[in-house]
């Protein structure tokens, strides 16, 4: 298996969460693999140099849609003589979904970012709701109804990662099934540009140092709850907050990790620390529907008033990357399935 990550900025959580796993994993940072195409091939030729993996994975930046014109019919008429492309997976956060779908109230994007949500369902070939082991049966049939009358004749699959319900049905599925034969997606660009441009960026790498062992758990959920409470008061809604912090010297690649998927929701713990540490590296990557000046004071507050609980503790701040993406410009884009 060989795992391939994308984002807008630098410095990504996920490449660190699946290399401290052990997975072989290429980064592309600096924009989607859409908008360069020759990244994600030459990110593939380093993983078949070094582990010639017999799958690929690559997960695309969240905000990015029109993946079937720019990525899968490149890739085939470019290089399907290498790669036999499978059938795009989207996965919803069945929450997040509900809401944008009018089935319950909350807090969600605006118009044109939602725009983008929806054009990537329209454009999967298979349809994931992912966490379905926070919805009872009648929920998750609301939501394939809905899924169904929205986007007539999608493939929808109720999966879950902590339970592992229906992930190996979905795994094989991904590997025999052919993607659609349909077109590229109708999608007006101009609206797809506004879209990405209301999220903001946040990358950030933080050193920390303790003249006593510090708890990085209690750390890590403390910041990542003085950082909701911060965008919550700015009414910013999140697309996600992701934050590891890896001790040094770190020879066992081991790390800790906490999330937040929506405002409204808890941060969770993903990976723990066993021990104490008192020196480490703290990356923060933050995406939200605000502007990015914003988004870089929240952080920075946060840090201040948690390092004020922990009163041997220092944070000196490495970088922080914040901005709003690009429009995007593929570099190729095909309407028709190559022949």
């Amino acid at each position: 298996m060989g795992l391939i990550t994308n984002d807008q900025g630098r410095n990504l959580v996920d490449t660190a969460l699946l290399r401290s796993q052990g997975f072989a994993t290429e980064e592309i940072p600096g924009g989607c693999f859409c908008c360069r195409f020759n990244s994600l091939v030459e990110a593939a030729q380093r993983l078949t140099a070094t582990t010639r993996p017999e799958v690929f994975i690559a997960e695309p930046v969240g905000s990015c849609t029109d993946l079937i014109a720019t990525v899968t019919y490149p890739l085939r008429q470019l290089y399907g003589d290498r790669y036999t492309v499978a059938p795009v997976s989207v996965l919803l956060d069945p929450t997040r979904a509900a809401r944008v779908f009018g089935l319950d109230p909350g807090s969600s994007f605006s118009t044109k970012v939602r725009y983008i949500y929806r054009k990537q369902i329209e454009e999967a070939d298979l349809v994931v709701l992912s966490k379905s082991d926070l919805l009872d049966p009648a929920r998750t049939d609301t939501l394939r109804r809905t899924i169904a009358d929205q986007f007539p004749g999608k493939e929808t699959w109720a999966v879950s990662a902590r339970t592992g319900i229906n992930l190996e049905a979905w795994f094989d599925r991904v590997l025999t099934a052919e993607p659609s034969a349909t077109a590229a997606l109708m999608i007006d660009y101009a609206t797809y540009g506004e879209g990405e441009a209301l999220l903001g960026w946040l990358n950030g790498s933080v050193q920390l140092t303790s003249e006593q062992a510090l708890d990085a758990n209690r750390f890590l959920s403390t910041l990542a709850g003085a950082v909701q409470e911060q965008l919550r008061a700015a009414q910013a809604e999140v697309a996600h907050l992701k934050m590891t912090l890896s001790p040094e010297p770190n020879l066992a690649g081991d790390l800790a990790s906490v999330h937040l998927v929506r405002t409204d929701f808890v941060p969770e713990l993903a990976f723990r620390l066993e021990d104490p540490v008192t020196r480490g590296q703290l990356l923060i990557n933050l995406r939200a529907e605000a502007a990015p000046d914003l988004l870089a004071a929240v952080v920075q507050r946060a840090l201040w008033i948690v390092t004020q609980q922990f009163p041997t503790l220092r944070a000196t701040l490495d970088h922080l990357d914040h901005f709003r993406p690009a429009p995007p410009m593929p570099t190729h884009r095909l309407a028709h399935q190559p022949t």
